[in-house]
């Protein structure tokens, strides 16, 4: 018998009656407690500390009968780097790949210069593949994705309207301080650069030539973006998710 205590928003997955108290589990076989965590709904990547008997400890540890054991969710914001035993390093500065599910997030979350990359026709092995080797964090509304060993860093997304799945984003990961709007294409991801009128003038429409003159535009995709009424429309949204500080470029 061991016994199990999930903390704060890890008790989302959990069944109501085991949420926010100290329950008991019988140990059936010889297993680790990453695979005791899951057993229970909850993705190991979005555990960050795990203690037994007072002890941080790692994924692969295998429990023993009588262990008690508390699991903690991610702190982002929080230097807790003396206890994590669990991945080599926290991602200060995040960059996302993002399931298939989530699109209008990713693309507000490049409207607001994130670092996302996104394909409806991405599966599951390839986001994973993509989320190991560049270090990306997952984010996406399927609990069997983020399981896959190969994804240290991801997250459950609650909400499933894409507005609220922003600001949930924004303040899971502390992202506020590190908005930097429309510096990212919301297209393909590519980075924005400044460029000169005439290079893109035979892109442009009659109106956008007569009344704009200050324009960006997306070295991958050759998409053109300027100041206009979307761009005044995207900056009121950005503002009512992180209030009125962030200013456009």
């Amino acid at each position: 018998m061991i016994h199990l205590r999930f903390y704060e928003e890890l008790n989302d997955f959990l069944p109501i009656e085991i949420r926010k108290t100290t329950f008991s589990h019988e140990l059936s076989r010889r297993t680790t407690i990453k695979d005791v965590i899951e057993s229970f709904g909850v993705p190991h990547t979005e555990v960050e500390i795990i203690l037994i008997n007072g002890k941080s400890v790692d994924f692969s540890t295998i429990v023993k009968d009588g262990d008690h054991i508390s699991v903690y969710p991610v702190f982002e914001s929080i230097d807790v780097f003396p206890l994590i035993k669990l991945r080599a390093d926290t991602l200060r500065h995040p960059t996302f790949v993002i399931d298939s599910n989530l699109g209008r997030l990713a693309r507000y979350l490049r409207m607001m210069g994130f670092d996302c990359l996104y394909s409806n026709t991405y599966d599951d092995k390839t986001i994973a593949t993509i989320a190991s080797e560049q270090h990306r964090i997952v984010l996406t509304r399927d609990r069997t994705l983020l399981r896959r060993k190969i994804i240290t860093h991801g997250y459950f997304v609650r909400e499933v309207r894409p507005r609220f799945q922003v600001a949930e984003v924004l303040q899971r990961f502390d992202l506020t301080r590190l908005i930097k709007p429309f510096t990212r294409c919301i297209n393909c991801n590519g980075e924005l650069v400044d460029v000169e009128k005439q290079a893109v003038y035979h892109l442009l429409e009659p109106k956008t030539k007569k009344y704009y003159n200050h324009f960006k535009q997306c070295p991958v995709c050759q998409q053109v973006y300027w100041q206009g009424s979307h761009h005044q429309r995207a900056m009121a949204l950005i503002n009512k998710l992180t209030g009125p500080a962030i200013s456009s470029p």
